[in-house]
């Protein structure tokens, strides 16, 4: 399947940390298709292996499918629904969306706040708070108490939309692009040679403390792990030392998350290659899968490859359909030049 139209299926589907089955399964069908083997493991991650041709060593590539999503938490007098977020929010982001709420059924519903001409002067300046949203399904108070119960999950809805020069906008893009560069990165390695077995996982609940890296980790046990995700894309407001461009390659992360011959390998296999990469800085945790990859059992070699995206964690992320291309490639050319023999001083500090 194309990139986008993957991307187009997958953005569209709910998967809120900690309810991430429905996405789950879809991936898994897509894992199969490309793996030797792909299995959910108990906690809900999508784990696909595709082997090597033997004596190779073991990569895990990990990108999370799960996304910031909403909680109901009061069903108020009159139908209205208040909610708290589910990983992290911007509350000005969210004034006049439209939501799907998972109950009994799936329910449409606006978010709604008091309209500005009602409020008080020293509210006019001020972001609204999270609590003084609420949620208007035009239901019934009695409606609603049949069909929605505290602890419900609802989702902003947003359609997938494809911008200009190849930019896709929508929300879960972060990081379900990640799980995008994974399947270029299997399609890839389908037209090389290589000993590595390489464990594909689509990881959950990473924005709540990423625990399904956490737990994978633990079981694979490989010898290399990648984290794929998003960082800061350039646009108005945002320092050249704070973002990378869209369009101009993944980037490679530094700092005390990577392991520095890992990244000095996927580095010198861009610049074999021809693959335009930039440099992130990560001078503590990453903020990704990789912080908790690094540390598993007895430690293991990590590095992050990031995809620029604007507007982080809003229901209109925007990244380049290019940068998951190179990113996919990098990676597999960098798991297509890696040996069991030279694996011990490449690891090692």
């Amino acid at each position: 399947m194309d990139i986008k139209d993957f991307l187009q299926v997958i953005t569209q589907m709910p998967g809120v940390s900690g309810y991430e089955q429905k996405v789950g399964l879809k991936i898994n069908e897509y894992f199969q298709s490309l793996c030797d083997e792909s299995k959910i493991d108990k906690l809900g991650n999508v784990i696909g292996l595709k082997k090597g041709s033997g004596n190779g060593p073991k990569i895990m590539l990990a990108g999370h499918m799960d996304e910031i999503g909403l909680m109901i938490t009061k069903i108020e007098k009159g139908g209205f629904l208040r909610f708290t977020q589910v990983g992290g929010i911007d509350p000005r982001t969210l004034p006049a969306q439209e939501v799907t709420i998972y109950g009994t059924e799936e329910i449409y519903g606006i978010i709604g706040a008091k309209p500005p001409h009602l409020t008080e002067p020293h509210e006019r300046n001020k972001a609204m708070k999270m609590y003084d949203l609420f949620i208007d399904t035009g239901l019934t108070e009695e409606e609603v108490k049949e069909k929605v119960s505290v602890g419900d999950i609802a989702i902003v809805n947003r359609n997938f939309m494809e911008l200009s020069n190849g930019y896709v906008a929508a929300k879960a893009l972060d990081d379900r692009a990640g799980v995008a560069v994974i399947m270029e990165c299997l399609k890839e390695l389908k037209k090389l040679v290589h000993t590595a077995d390489v464990y594909a996982v689509a990881t959950v609940q990473e924005e709540v403390g990423l625990r399904g890296a956490m737990v994978s980790s633990y079981g694979i046990v490989p010898d290399i792990g990648i984290a794929i995700d998003v960082c800061f894309g350039d646009m108005p407001g945002v320092s050249e030392e704070n973002s990378s461009k869209l369009d101009g390659g993944p980037a490679l992360a530094m700092g005390p998350n990577i392991h520095p011959k890992v990244f000095e390998g996927l580095k010198n296999t861009a610049g074999e290659w021809n693959i335009p990469i930039q440099l992130e800085t990560a001078p503590g945790h990453s903020g990704t899968d990789a912080g908790a990859i690094q540390i598993a059992r007895g430690g293991i070699a990590t590095a992050v490859v990031s995809l620029p995206e604007r507007y982080m964690h809003t229901s209109v992320e925007t990244l380049s359909l290019g940068d998951i291309k190179k990113a996919g490639r990098l990676l597999a050319l960098y798991i297509a030049s890696l040996d069991k023999k030279g694996l011990e001083g490449l690891i090692c500090y």
